[in-house]
Order: C-alpha cells, then sequence, then structure tokens
C-alpha cells in the first residue's frame, strides 16, 4: 500500500534582543547587557504532515529555557497552531552567545528588558510556526551522511588532575554530520536540515554582541549553495565543543559556521529526492564509441510519518539540601553587585564564577531534592527510515553514538536541547574523571543506559509501524 503524499512548510521569525538585553552564558563576563547584533538571531519551524498526521520542527537561536518557559512556548504554539504539544518539538541552538534566558536570578541590570524579550518569544515563535502552516507543499525527501571537522572533545585533564572545559586534540570526536534534504516535486529545493554536535561556544564571555555562533553562517552558507531554507539541529553535544572558542574574535565563529555549512551543502548536493534510472539506447561513433542513455523517473515511495512522544524516568542522585545553598548565594550575589559597582573586575569574576555554580546547585535540589527519578521527554520523529530522536539536557556524544550504531533507522539523528529543561547526561565512564559536567547533572551514573534503552525501544516500535503500513 502506497503512503499518502507528505507535505512540508517552512517559517520564520527574527527573534533578535534589542541592545541593551542582558547577555547571559558565561559564568566568567564581567558585562550583563549585550550593546547590539553581530548577526540576526532566528527562530525557524519546519511543519510535516501526512493524511492526519502532523508534526511541527521549530529550532531557536537560544541558549535554552527552563521548563515553565518552554511550556508557555509550546503552549503559544499549541494554541496558534492546532498541532497538539506531544506533536511539537522545540529545539534550541544552545548559543551561549544570545540573551540571559535562563538564569533571570543572577541579572543586576536590566531585568526589565529580560523578561521583556521572554515575554514577546512565545507568540513570536508560534507565528514561524503558524506560517509553516500556511504554505504547505508536496515534498520528496532524501538524508545523506558525512562529517564535518569543527568539533573535538572537550573535557582536558589540567596538569593539577582536575577534569576542565577546553579542547581536547588527544580524545575522538563524534564529526558525524546529518543531512535531509526536501525538495518540491519540480525538483527545487525547498528546505533542508543540518544536525551536528557541537556547543556553541565560539563566541566567548569577552564578547559582548548577540549571535547566533556558528548554525548561523552554517545556515547562510547552506541557503546560498542549495537553496530553500535551512533548519539546524544540535546533537548529543554534552561533552563536545569547537575546535577553536571562548574567545571575542567573532571572526572565528563565521569562519567554522561557514565549513561547516560547506561540509553540509556537499551532503545536500548529492542527494536525489527523485532517484533516476538510466537505459541504454544506441552507440555514437566518435574517437571511442559512446554510449548514449534515456534517463527515467523511478517510482516515487512516499515515506511514512509518525512520531512518539513519552516520559523516561530518569535517575537522580542524592541532592544538597536546598535552605543552606539558597541563603549562601543570595549573600555571594550581594557581593558581586557591591564588587561591580566598585569597580573591582578580577574579584567580582571570582565570586561571580562561585555563585553562577551555586545556582545550578540550587536549580537541582530544589527540582529534584527527595526524588530517587524524574520524568524526562523523549521524542521521536520518523520520515521513513530517517529517525529525529530528541530530548531535554545535553546528552553526551556516546549517548548519540550508541544509539545510532543500535537503531533499526538507517538514518538516525540524536538530539538534546529540546523541550526545555537543563542537564547533563554523561556517559558512565565520565563519573570516573568528575569534571563541570559531572558536578552539574542531577543525575544518577544510570542514566545514560535508561535513556539508550528507551530510545532503542521506542525506535523499533515506531520503526515497526512505518514499515507495515
Amino acid at each position: 500500500m502506497q503512503n499518502s503524499v507528505l507535505l512540508a512548510g517552512v517559517g520564520r521569525c527574527d527573534i533578535t534582543p534589542a541592545p541593551g538585553t542582558p547577555q547571559g552564558g558565561w559564568g566568567a563576563q564581567t558585562h550583563e547587557r549585550g550593546v547590539g547584533a553581530d548577526m540576526p538571531m532566528i527562530v525557524t519551524a519546519l511543519a510535516l504532515q501526512q493524511d492526519d498526521t502532523r508534526v511541527l520542527i521549530i529550532d531557536a537561536d537560544a541558549i535554552g529555557f527552563d521548563t515553565d518557559w518552554t511550556t508557555k512556548i509550546v503552549t503559544a504554539v499549541e494554541q496558534l497552531t492546532g498541532v497538539p504539544a506531544n506533536a511539537i518539538r522545540f529545539s534550541c541552538s544552545h548559543t551561549h552567545a544570545g540573551p540571559n534566558t535562563f538564569r533571570l536570578k543572577n541579572i543586576g541590570d536590566g531585568l526589565d528588558m529580560a523578561i521583556s524579550y521572554l515575554e514577546g518569544l512565545p507568540l513570536r515563535i508560534a507565528g514561524a510556526a503558524w506560517q509553516a502552516l500556511q504554505q504547505m507543499v508536496p515534498v520528496r525527501v532524501a538524508a545523506g551522511k558525512g562529517q564535518a571537522f569543527i568539533n573535538r572533545n572537550r573535557r582536558v585533564v589540567a596538569p593539577d588532575g582536575g577534569t576542565v572545559v577546553g579542547v581536547n586534540e588527544d580524545v575522538p570526536a563524534d564529526h558525524s554530520l546529518g543531512v535531509i534534504r526536501f525538495d518540491c516535486e519540480d525538483g527545487a529545493a525547498f528546505a533542508s536540515v543540518v544536525h551536528y554536535a557541537c556547543h556553541p561556544t565560539t563566541c566567548g564571555w569577552q564578547n559582548v554582541r548577540f549571535s547566533p555562533d556558528y548554525p548561523g553562517p552554517m545556515r547562510q552558507t547552506v541557503e546560498r549553495e542549495i537553496g530553500g531554507v535551512c533548519v539546524f539541529l544540535q546533537g548529543a553535544a554534552g561533552d563536545l565543543g569547537p575546535r577553536r572558542g571562548f574567545t571575542g574574535d567573532l571572526s572565528i565563529y563565521h569562519q567554522l559556521g561557514h565549513e561547516l555549512g560547506l561540509a553540509a551543502a556537499a551532503v545536500a548536493g548529492a542527494l536525489a529526492t527523485q532517484p533516476q534510472t538510466a537505459r541504454f539506447e544506441s552507440v555514437m561513433p566518435s574517437g571511442a564509441n559512446i554510449a548514449q542513455y534515456s534517463y527515467e523517473s523511478l517510482p516515487q515511495v512516499q515515506p511514512k510519518l509518525a512520531f512518539r512522544s513519552l516520559a523516561m524516568q530518569l535517575p537522580i542522585r542524592r541532592q544538597e539540601a536546598a535552605e543552606k545553598i539558597a541563603a549562601d548565594l543570595d549573600t555571594l550575589w550581594a557581593q558581586v553587585q557591591e564588587l561591580r559597582i566598585a569597580g573591582k573586575t578580577e574579584e567580582m569574576r571570582r565570586l561571580q564564577a562561585r555563585a553562577t555554580q551555586m545556582g545550578w546547585r540550587l536549580g537541582n535540589a530544589n527540582l529534584y531534592s527527595e526524588k530517587t527519578h524524574t520524568p524526562w521527554q523523549l521524542q521521536v520523529i520518523c520520515i521513513g527510515e530517517i529517525a529525529l530522536v530528541s530530548m531535554p539536557g545535553e546528552p553526551f556524544s556516546s549517548i548519540g553514538t550508541r544509539i545510532r550504531e543500535q537503531a533499526p533507522s538507517s538514518f538516525t539523528f540524536v538530539s538534546g536541547y529540546s523541550n526545555g529543561g537543563f542537564g547533563y547526561i554523561p556517559d558512565r565512564e565520565a563519573y570516573v574523571t568528575g569534571g563541570y559536567e559531572v558536578a552539574a547533572t542531577p543525575f544518577s551514573e544510570d542514566a545514560a543506559d535508561v535513556v539508550v534503552a528507551t530510545t532503542l525501544k521506542v525506535m523499533n516500535e515506531l520503526l515497526d509501524e512505518v514499515r507495515h503500513v
């Protein structure tokens, strides 16, 4: 039985913050307000529909949002579009050069602008999703794999034996690059999805300009070279960062994004959404006799669109007492503001780093105290043999690799940073060496195994449905 025609639509909205909006991706930064944008920050929506099944895939240039703000955004999308929340994937690129959307308690100057920016986002994001649904067209689809080398493992053992965030050339990184190409029925490029795992931390704490980091120039490059609209989906990047990052030199992210875009465009350009077959016709006499062929399009097989969304139960490790952390944190932030006013930059930076670390410890304590497990959304969207896996938080790259290597689908793209919430999901080996990601995570060392096992179970069930129409 032939599947029905697959429809797709795209929408886009500018979400660049106003100059003066608090910027916030770094505990080490000494400024609070961003002075303007180096390039626009956007939200892009891809709508897919087949018969009564509709899904929305939305990507925003943002570091991320807590559960409350994600709920507001997804609810706004649901109300405007009519697409149910469990069929909406709201993902963030995780750029660290954007506005402060997740550590509002850290803001000493400009909180009103941060709140105003956040309050304007749900309907703007919903508008992009609505726009995508208004311009649906029949599409053909193909997926491909490649590699790009702008990322590196970021967990480094320092001379004192501690594990820090940096660039580790000695540990292999997952360089896999995934591309999905959508073409109109006449063969014109309509949209592409680029999946890659790398922290957008090229722009460091020195940078005072809002930026999408490398995903921005990557999208521009793909759209220029291939055509259509490009959607970026961040991968399992918990332990991966750029090969050169943490810099105030904004030319670096443009260079890395352009490089990634060219690699993605090469994969997309080689994909055939309408396969053809060659038929021998005759021989043309020449210096060497040359075979002549006619080319015919093969029958188009429409992929089946399907999705699943459920709550995994991830194991939580024991948390600290929230009351003690909260009291110490209030005192620490007061000292930070005093040092800021006094112009004592280096002293302020050291205290602010401690306060930032204490802040995520308090967040974990408030959310997970007395709990042994917490629900964690898993979403799988299948377009035939193409599987898009997403979850909140920051899974390590080995989790994505394990799922990809055991998955029943031909193309499997695993992402974090989706549908709200923060929290690293390290692999079991990381707990031995420790470091920032392990110190910050609320999860126990068993969490990665739960994610892999649950995802593979869901994928097997969903692919069985996709293949048996």
